[in-house]
């Protein structure tokens, strides 16, 4: 829930502000609260940028001891599209897996965990695959991340895994370099092809079809649907279909009027079709054409359960992967020693990697 801080005539707190919770669609707020003469102002509270996420990591991290290898810099600029409420979620958790290990300070590698936590769902490592699950698992999210790998305007593949979190048995994590505002065609389009790529996996290198691609299928048709419908980027023109009615303070459910005829709605789930398949078409020949480097994801994947995105890096180069570095450990009295990095000094205008 955002927070407004209002004005309004005829009634005043002692400070001579109202704080009020909202949602952030002003819209679907009962029309008689944002009536003309009502409130005096309305102030808009977006998500943290960059620099608004490395202070909210400052404060949350005031007291608590920080390894010398924490760099709350490249924690904010890993963390795009995270709320308050996220990094405050993210600092607890990764406060409680240093402690769980007995360490006096928490590391960076805690707040890698506690960020991925926070992004996917808690690990259920108690859930045991068959190996021919884990197979199909593997190949399938192994389809996510080549083809998000491969297209030029897709976000960086952050993590791949094949243990379960949450409802999911497997997931491919992308993060975006920089924080959006606004998505392109081209984006999208390269969206669905990667949600697609899953699917086309299974067909390709398992000759068999499963329920995992259901909820990949679902989120294409809706983006799809979305661009025609409301963002106007499809044959039909820039044109919207279907108008809401979000009246949700009489007792009414938010829903959708249809404003079109027969005839273009047949046109627009033809638009819709055309959309995915599009999409389908471009994760199929990307696949089919890098069969050995997917072969090489899938099967590292089955080995290592988690592979992150230099791992996925060195993967598509044809590169060997590393041996799998040890966790790190506690020791005897409960304190963790680390080592600082020697890092190079920044070049102007470089960015440091994200995670």
């Amino acid at each position: 829930m955002n927070q407004l801080l209002v004005e309004m005539d005829g009634f005043e707190s002692n400070d001579g502000v109202i704080l009020m919770a909202a949602t952030n669609r002003p819209d679907v707020l009962d029309p008689a609260l944002l009536r003309p003469g009502r409130f005096d102002r309305r102030v808009v509270v977006n998500r943290p940028d960059v620099r608004g996420r490395e202070e909210i990591l400052r404060v949350h991290t005031r007291k608590i001891p920080l390894a010398e290898d924490v760099d709350l810099s490249v924690l904010a600029r890993g963390t795009p599209g995270f709320s308050g409420a996220d990094l405050a979620n993210m600092v607890n958790e990764a406060a409680l897996a240093a402690a769980r290990q007995n360490r006096k300070a928490v590391l960076m590698y805690d707040f890698e965990v506690a960020k991925d936590k926070v992004l996917m769902g808690v690990e259920r490592k108690s859930l045991l695959l068959s190996d021919e699950e884990k197979k199909n698992t593997a190949y399938h999210e192994a389809g996510h991340a080549l083809v998000a790998a491969l297209l030029p305007y897709s976000d960086p593949v952050h993590k791949v895994t094949i243990i379960p979190r949450g409802l999911a048995l497997g997931l491919t994590m992308q993060l975006p370099t920089d924080d959006r505002h606004n998505y392109y065609k081209n984006y999208l389009d390269t969206q669905i092809a990667i949600l697609m790529g899953g699917r086309i996996a299974e067909e390709i290198f398992l000759n068999q079809m499963s329920t995992g691609a259901g909820n990949d299928i679902e989120r294409a048709t809706e983006l799809a649907r979305k661009m025609v419908c409301e963002w106007g980027m499809s044959d039909l023109g820039p044109v919207t279909f279907g108008k809401k009615e979000e009246q949700i303070f009489l007792g009414r459910e938010i829903s959708q009027h249809r404003d079109y005829s027969e005839a273009t709605a047949i046109q627009i789930d033809e638009e819709v079709r055309k959309v995915v398949s599009t999409g389908y078409a471009t994760a199929k020949r990307i696949l089919s054409e890098n069969r050995e480097t997917l072969i090489r994801i899938a099967k590292a994947l089955i080995e290592r359960e988690v592979l992150d995105a230099s791992e996925i890096k060195m993967l598509v180069d044809g590169q060997e992967l590393p041996p799998i570095k040890p966790l790190p450990a506690k020791t005897d009295d409960g304190v963790q020693q680390v080592i600082k990095p020697e890092r190079a000094p920044a070049k102007g205008g470089e960015r440091p990697a994200t995670a």
